[in-house]
């Protein structure tokens, strides 16, 4: 079913978005489906890659920052392009299109990587193919939606997120056992099982982004006009926090970040510690001299750039938007740890495969065995998230936004904690379920609060600008977790997810301090 007739009738007289019927918004959000599909055959088997083409645990991390890398450059740019993009297609559509041609080419070509370093250039390519897909789906929620059904539209995705990731997350095993597909291979070669895996997830991701392409339509610029215009005059004081002139900072800002990123750089060189903690220190140096050039633009009234305008809208965020920042950064932060070192630490701590100087026999039966029980598991934690998404809007309304997503991260939490306490694999679904849920609230919540709070003609743009707080974390997980492992508890990739388990926490405390809805509408924000 299209949802043209939708559009049928909507005038630049109109004011207020039409609500759409249930099969519409299954039809815009149906290309999640296939986005989530590559993602978490990413999420589950690239570190196997990564060890089956002899990379050592010291390595993991920093050959994964290239997803997080990707996001922070890829992200705000298509955000910023998808907003000023009116096609006949859209200005959303003709990025999933794009994007979905793109990944299902990388998705056959990573699996059949000759070499590490192609892989690693590979995993550059998947996931800024991923991105160019994906970014543009959240805001389009927030064009085609009204406010009151933009929680269904969010909670759809996660739906569709958990559908296709329980499956995806699972194909390894799934090959390996009910088609009799090998799970080992010669050294340096990906086990056919993988290999299939990332076919299959191919054209699903194709098939499923295209129907969301020729199913949906997108609004005309003067009909989001109208609707936004008829957003601000439903409010007494307008989005304040979205007219105001951004602050870059003085010399003393500059010149600390400067000092200490110069310092830790030096200290690492000195040192001799892990050559990781470069990128934490070259992200602080570029960071300040991005907001020296920003600064300088700005006296000189040199603002026409889209360079500046991502950057000047970053530094003068909404309030929520800035306090949900925080709480992204501990749950990403979580979900990184989990992406590198699950498959590691599973397969070590539950099944005692050795780790000899960080490398571990990857044609080792028991290894394979164990992988392939992670991504069974994975498809635990997708189908829990796809139970989640029907359960999280009954515990809204009694709980919450902010109370239901603290709730649903200390489950996430307590899950992580769990693979420390249980040592038996075949009982590590049960934790995997507090995970589930966590991953479901996170995919959801803090962009339903998000979206009523942000302006419609720059949606895209600050939905990019919030998945900084995405893969911030994750750049510094991958900079820092390798350095507190060997540090704290060598050799025990495990360890991470303790770790991850206290970052949830910690956002789960952080996000009872944003204002609740009634007091940001008191503020105008």
């Amino acid at each position: 079913m299209s949802d043209q007739q939708d559009l049928k009738g909507t005038s630049q007289s109109a004011k207020q978005r039409p609500e759409l019927s249930f099969w519409q918004i299954w039809n815009m959000c149906f290309g999640f489906l296939g986005i989530q599909f590559g993602f978490e055959l990413q999420i589950g088997n690239v570190s196997r890659i990564f060890q089956t083409l002899n990379a050592d645990m010291d390595t993991l991390p920093i050959l994964w920052v290239a997803a997080p890398l990707t996001g922070l450059l890829v992200q705000p740019i298509i955000g910023y392009m998808s907003d000023r993009t009116w096609t006949k297609m859209g200005r959303r559509r003709p990025y999933f299109f794009w994007g979905a041609i793109l990944s299902s080419i990388a998705l056959i070509i990573m699996p059949n990587s000759p070499s590490l370093w192609i892989a690693a250039g590979m995993l550059w390519i998947m996931d800024a193919s991923f991105n160019i897909a994906m970014e543009p789906f959240r805001a389009f929620v927030g064009d085609k939606l009204p406010e009151k059904q933009r929680a269904t539209g969010y909670a759809m995705q996660s739906f569709f997120i958990g559908t296709g990731a329980i499956v995806a997350a699972a194909l390894p095993w799934i090959f390996t056992n009910w088609l009799d597909v090998s799970a080992t291979a010669a050294t340096g070669v990906v086990p056919d099982n993988v290999k299939y895996s990332f076919y299959f997830g191919s054209a699903v991701l194709f098939i499923a982004v295209m129907w969301t392409v020729f199913k949906s339509t997108e609004y005309s610029p003067e009909d989001m006009a109208s609707f936004e215009q008829a957003e601000r005059e439903a409010m007494d004081t307008g989005r304040k926090d979205t007219k105001k002139t951004a602050n870059f900072g003085g010399i003393l800002i500059w010149g600390t970040l400067l000092f200490i990123g110069l310092g830790l750089g030096y200290i690492i060189a000195t040192q001799g510690l892990a050559k990781e903690l470069h990128i934490l220190a070259d992200g602080i140096i570029i960071f300040a001299l991005l907001l020296v050039f920003c600064s300088w633009l700005q006296k000189r009234k040199k603002i026409e750039s889209a360079f500046y305008e991502i950057m000047h809208d970053m530094m003068a965020m909404p309030l929520t938007m800035r306090q949900l920042a925080l709480v992204q950064f501990f749950s990403w932060f979580a979900l990184f740890s989990m992406w590198i070192y699950m498959t590691p630490g599973v397969t070590s701590y539950h099944y005692g495969v050795e780790i000899l100087n960080g490398i571990v026999d990857t044609t080792n039966p028991i290894y394979n065995e164990g992988a392939n029980w992670v991504g069974l598991l994975h498809s635990v934690r997708n189908a829990a998230a796809a139970v989640a998404a029907f359960i999280i809007p009954l515990l809204v309304m009694k709980m919450g936004l902010r109370k239901t997503h603290a709730f649903n991260l200390l489950l996430g939490a307590a899950g992580f904690a769990g693979f420390f306490v249980i040592k038996d694999p075949t009982w590590l679904w049960v934790p995997m379920i507090g995970v589930g849920f966590a991953w479901s609230s996170i995919l959801a919540l803090p962009y339903t609060i998000l979206a009523g709070v942000l302006p419609t003609s720059k949606m895209g743009l600050y939905m990019g600008i919030f998945n900084f707080f995405i893969v911030i974390p994750q750049i510094l997980a991958a900079s820092i977790l390798a350095f507190i492992l060997n540090a704290l508890f060598t050799e025990e990739p495990i360890m991470a997810l303790v770790i991850g388990a206290a970052s949830w926490a910690i956002a789960a405390l952080v996000v009872l301090f944003i204002a609740p809805a009634e007091v940001r509408r008191e503020r105008g924000e």
